[in-house]
C-alpha cells in the first residue's frame, strides 16, 4: 500500500502522485530470469523498463530454442521448492495468458549405483508436493521398453513435471508484461559509472540514457563480460551441442505422450526430450564444453558432438540407431563455479543486483527465482544466503 499526503495543487491528480510514488526498476535481459523478475516486480507495484539487445528467448541467449525439462529431482532443498513454485507460476499464468507453455509428460531421471540421489532426493520431492515413483531397472525396462537400462542401478520418475516451450516461454511473459502496462524496449545496454554507492542510470544503443531507481542486472552469459570487475570469470559461458534425431514415420512410442523427458545421472551425462513440437527426438550431452563467445560464436555443430550423439542414442535407445539428424542447435551454459545462481547485490552499488549462473539449469526455475529476486529488491525479503556471491570468494572476479 502507499501512503502519501494530499496534493498541494488540486490540478495534480491521483494518477500522477501515484506514478511519482512507483519506484522505476530497470531490468537488462528479457530471458528466464530477466523476464519473470520484470513481471513479478510489475505486479508487485513497481514501474518497470525491461531490455533487451536481440529480444526473449533468441538465439544467442541462453534461454532460447524449443524445450527445457523442468523436473524437481535436485539434491538441494532449495531448488526442490523452487521448481515446485515455478510450476505453480507457470500453470497460473498459462492459463490466465491462454497459451499452453507446460508440458505434463513427467521426467524420468536414472543412474548408476553409488549416487546420492535415489537416497536424498525423495524426501525432498515428497516434501515439495512433486509425485514421484521409485522403480528398479527391471520395472523401469517394463514401463519404458523403449530405453535400454544397462548400467541403471536406480530409477525416479517425475509424474508432475515435464518440459517448457522455451523461446515461446520467454516471449510469453514480455508480451504478458507488455499487457500489463510494463515497458519492454529492445536496446543493447551498457551500464552507467558506479558513484556514491549508486548507480544513476544506463547507456542504450540508441545513444540515450535510462535513469531508474533500482537496476537488475540478469544478462545470462554476458553477465560476467558486464561487470567483469565483480562477475568476471564467475560466469563462464560453455559451448552445448543439442541434436534433434527424426523417429520413424507414423510411430508414436518416441512422442512425449509415451515416453518422459529423460536425464541419465550416469557419467554418460545425456539428457533428452521427446516431441520438441515436432522437431525430432532432442539428445544433448550435459557436461560442459569449451569456452564459448555467446555474441560471435559459430554456432554450427562439430562432426565429433554429432558422432557422440549417435553413439549414445544406439546403446540407450537402441530402436533409434541409424536415426537420421534432422536438426541441431548450438547454445550455451553460463557457468558459476559450483553451478549454483547467482543473485545478490553489486558490492559497490547498493542499488544494483546480479542475476546469473543458471549453469545449464536454470531455465525451470526461472518464474520461481523472478518472484523471489523481486522480492528481495523490493526489500519484502531478505537476500538467500545460497545464492550470494560471498560463496564464491576464493574466486578472484578477472575480465575474461
Amino acid at each position: 500500500m502507499y501512503r502519501f499526503c494530499l496534493p498541494a495543487r488540486a490540478d495534480i491528480g491521483y494518477a500522477q502522485i501515484m506514478q511519482n510514488e512507483r519506484k522505476h526498476i530497470a531490468v537488462v535481459g528479457a530471458g528466464a530470469f530477466g523476464g519473470w523478475t520484470a513481471l513479478h516486480l510489475l505486479r508487485a507495484g513497481a514501474r518497470v523498463t525491461l531490455l533487451d539487445a536481440w529480444g526473449p528467448g533468441n538465439s544467442r541467449a541462453s534461454s532460447g530454442g524449443e524445450t527445457r525439462i523442468i523436473r524437481g529431482s535436485y539434491l538441494d532443498r532449495i531448488y526442490v521448492q523452487l521448481t515446485a513454485r515455478s510450476l505453480a507460476l507457470w500453470k497460473e499464468n498459462q492459463t490466465r495468458w491462454a497459451r499452453r507453455i507446460f508440458h505434463q509428460s513427467g521426467v524420468m531421471r536414472f543412474g548408476a549405483a553409488g549416487s546420492a540421489f535415489p537416497k536424498v532426493v525423495p524426501p525432498l520431492l515428497r516434501e515439495a508436493g512433486i509425485a514421484f515413483e521409485e522403480l528398479t531397472p527391471a520395472q523401469a525396462a517394463r514401463q519404458f521398453p523403449k530405453i535400454n537400462f544397462e548400467g541403471v542401478a536406480w530409477a525416479l520418475h517425475e509424474r508432475d513435471t515435464g518440459y517448457l516451450l522455451a523461446r515461446r516461454g520467454c516471449a510469453a511473459v514480455v508480451e504478458g508484461f507488455q499487457r500489463e502496462n510494463g515497458e519492454y524496449r529492445q536496446l543493447a545496454v551498457e551500464p552507467g559509472a558506479v558513484s556514491g554507492g549508486a548507480m544513476r542510470s544506463l547507456k542504450l544503443s540508441d545513444g540515450s540514457t535510462l535513469a531508474a531507481d533500482q537496476f537488475v542486472f540478469a544478462c545470462g552469459p554476458w553477465l560476467g563480460k558486464v561487470f567483469p570487475d565483480v562477475i568476471g570469470n564467475r560466469v563462464k559461458p560453455s559451448r552445448q551441442e543439442v541434436f534433434f534425431f527424426g523417429t520413424p514415420a507414423g510411430d508414436p512410442t518416441f512422442l512425449d505422450q509415451r515416453m518422459p523427458p529423460w536425464i541419465d545421472s550416469s557419467d554418460r551425462g545425456f539428457y533428452g526430450i521427446p516431441g520438441n513440437e515436432w522437431r525430432g527426438f532432442k539428445v544433448a550431452d550435459d557436461r560442459h564444453g569449451a569456452t564459448f563467445d555467446p555474441t560471435s560464436g559459430d554456432r554450427t555443430a562439430s562432426p565429433e558432438a554429432i558422432h557422440s550423439a549417435r553413439e549414445y542414442i544406439a546403446f540407450r535407445f537402441p530402436a533409434m540407431k541409424g536415426a537420421p539428424l534432422v536438426e541441431s542447435r548450438v547454445c550455451q551454459y553460463e557457468n558459476s563455479p559450483d553451478g549454483h545462481i547467482i543473485l545478490d547485490r553489486h558490492p559497490g552499488a547498493k542499488n544494483v543486483w546480479l542475476l546469473g549462473g543458471g549453469s545449464g539449469h536454470g531455465y525451470k526455475l526461472g518464474a520461481g527465482l523472478g518472484e523471489m529476486a523481486a522480492q528481495i529488491v523490493l526489500e519484502k525479503r531478505s537476500p538467500e544466503p545460497f545464492f550470494q556471491l560471498a560463496r564464491l570468494s576464493a574466486i578472484p572476479p578477472v575480465s575474461r
